[in-house]
């Protein structure tokens, strides 16, 4: 992946779940041709979440986050799925680190539950 406004949201996305869940694990999912580098996955006692970068935006999926609270009201995409919730952020937008850190630990207590 090129170095741009998407690999710097990444890595600060990246950097936030750590903060959130220092026993976090990364994975790259879903290697092929037109994705070498693959889909980078969130888990802890389960998948948290999935960073997907497109041509305009950075995807992060999580994967059980219509039962998410979101105080922080950060969830902006796939707000009709029956289970997961998004968070499409694109070139300019700020997501806030407060309430990011929340939602991450939120979502790791629910697959602790």
């Amino acid at each position: 992946m090129a170095t741009d406004w998407r690999s710097d949201t990444v890595e600060e996305v990246r950097a936030l779940i750590l903060e959130a869940e220092p026993d976090v694990e990364e994975e790259a999912k879903w290697v092929k041709p037109s994705n070498p580098a693959g889909v980078p996955t969130f888990s802890c006692s389960g998948l948290i979440c999935t960073v997907e970068t497109y041509k305009d935006k950075v995807k992060l999926t999580f994967a059980r986050g219509a039962a998410l609270a979101d105080p922080g009201s950060l969830f902006n995409a796939s707000l009709d799925a029956g289970t997961r919730r998004a968070i499409d952020l694109r070139e300019g937008d700020r997501i806030e680190p407060s309430a990011f850190v929340d939602l991450v630990r939120e979502a790791v207590e629910l697959n602790r539950a």
